[in-house]
């Protein structure tokens, strides 16, 4: 196969979580691209269905589901459907998750804690494991988390000092380990069954939002000399997605500018 020809998806089925925003909405459009037929899902729904108009308005496929991807019978559900319509699963990238830490330590929220972990860690497990049951009898699939570079390190908390921005904290990075190490487990699980598990950990993404300050602060320690935008997921997703990333499994890539090395 040529290289060009590994990288194509055509005629293939791809779900992506947290799909119609952000990093999900980028990462979808590399796959709807690349010819996949993909679906999007998030709690939004009539986001998904608008961004799903607009994909297929550019010549993809797609189609937008609501599902809460924390709640066990929303997921078995979703991908019950798109099995129906489509028949398989090739793609599944496990995008939504986030932080809602507004407390820090020594006072911080037990309740937030257990609600990071479960729309990172629980939403991951549950997607991953629905996506496993109709990939198995396929014997192949590649099954995408998202972890951050917060799961591999730490967070100095002077660097945040006077902005308005709500840092993440212990529990997110937590989460976000969590989704590494069950990354590695699941690879390990599903390896026999010729399918691949890996997962993208972004660096600092900013979204329009995000305090200009912030902003700046974040490109001064990068050593590329620049934040990240979403579409610079668009081709580590592809390499995952596709024959091109066959013999990768188990693998935590990290794509931050180089935030991580310094």
């Amino acid at each position: 196969m040529k290289v060009n020809e590994a990288f194509r998806l055509d005629a293939q089925v791809a779900v992506v979580t947290g799909g119609a925003t952000h990093l999900g909405r980028a990462m979808a459009t590399a796959l709807g691209e690349l010819g996949a037929k993909v679906v999007l899902a998030s709690r939004r729904k009539e986001l998904c269905e608008e961004v799903a108009d607009e994909m297929r308005s550019d010549g993809m496929e797609c189609l937008g589901f609501g599902c809460d991807v924390t709640e066990e019978a929303q997921v078995n559900a979703l991908l019950g459907e798109v099995e129906k319509i489509y028949g398989r699963l090739d793609v599944m990238v496990c995008n939504a998750g986030g932080s809602v830490t507004t407390s820090y330590l020594p006072n911080a929220s037990i309740d937030e804690l257990t609600r990071t972990w479960e729309i990172n860690v629980k939403s991951t497990y549950l997607c991953a494991q629905a996506a496993a049951r109709i990939m198995i009898p396929q014997a192949c699939g590649k099954i995408i988390t998202v972890g951050s570079i917060h799961g591999s390190t730490s967070t100095d908390v002077r660097f945040y000092q006077d902005l308005d921005f709500q840092r993440s904290g212990p529990p997110y990075q937590a989460a976000k380990g969590g989704v590494i190490q069950l990354t590695r487990s699941l690879a390990a699980e599903l390896g026999e069954h010729g399918i691949t598990v890996n997962c993208i950990s972004p660096g600092q993404i900013p979204k329009p939002t995000t305090d200009p300050e912030m902003v700046e602060r974040c490109r001064a320690k990068i050593p590329l000399g620049r934040t990240g935008v979403p579409e610079d997921l668009k081709g580590t997703v592809a390499l995952l997605a596709s024959a091109a990333g066959d013999w990768i499994t188990g693998q935590n890539l990290i794509v931050d500018g180089g935030w991580s090395i310094c």
